[in-house]
């Protein structure tokens, strides 16, 4: 069994594919277009001249996959509720797509060293897409008291 994020970008699904290419190296794996479908949509769900937005994408970034869609196109993507989050090897990992995915977006909590991981922050990308970056914990000094 698998869970994959399925983000519905209300018409902005390209614009957010090319910024996940450049700043989480994401791969585009599959790419179908509303009008790719044999099948007209149902009356109303788009509005004129949707044709050519994205019916469905998957993007793998790292090991893993998320499902994306312009959905009903209506312009306005809402992400309440949830948050993607993001696990780097180390430090300057973090810092640069922290950095990337807060290009034009809203930086709500700095990345900063925890209890529990190296570096921790939460960006909310230019889509309004909520990501907790973070790194493993940072090594335990020899001899530290535990």
């Amino acid at each position: 069994m698998q869970i994959r994020p399925y983000l519905f970008f209300d018409g902005r699904c390209e614009e957010a594919l090319n910024f996940y290419r450049d700043a989480l190296g994401a791969e585009v794996t599959a790419l179908l277009r509303f009008s790719d479908s044999p099948e007209p949509p149902p009356a109303g769900m788009l509005p004129p001249g949707a044709e050519n937005k994205v019916m469905h994408a998957q993007l793998r970034i790292g090991a893993d996959e998320i499902m994306v869609s312009d959905g009903n196109c209506g312009g306005q993507p809402q992400f309440q509720g949830m948050s993607l989050s993001l696990l780097l090897p180390d430090a300057a990992s973090a810092e640069q797509r922290f950095a990337a995915l807060g290009a034009g977006g809203e930086v709500r909590l700095p990345l900063h060293q925890t209890f529990f991981a190296e570096r921790f922050g939460n960006v909310v990308d230019r889509f309004g897409v909520s990501w907790m970056v973070l790194t493993a914990p940072a090594p335990a000094t020899p001899g530290a008291a535990a």
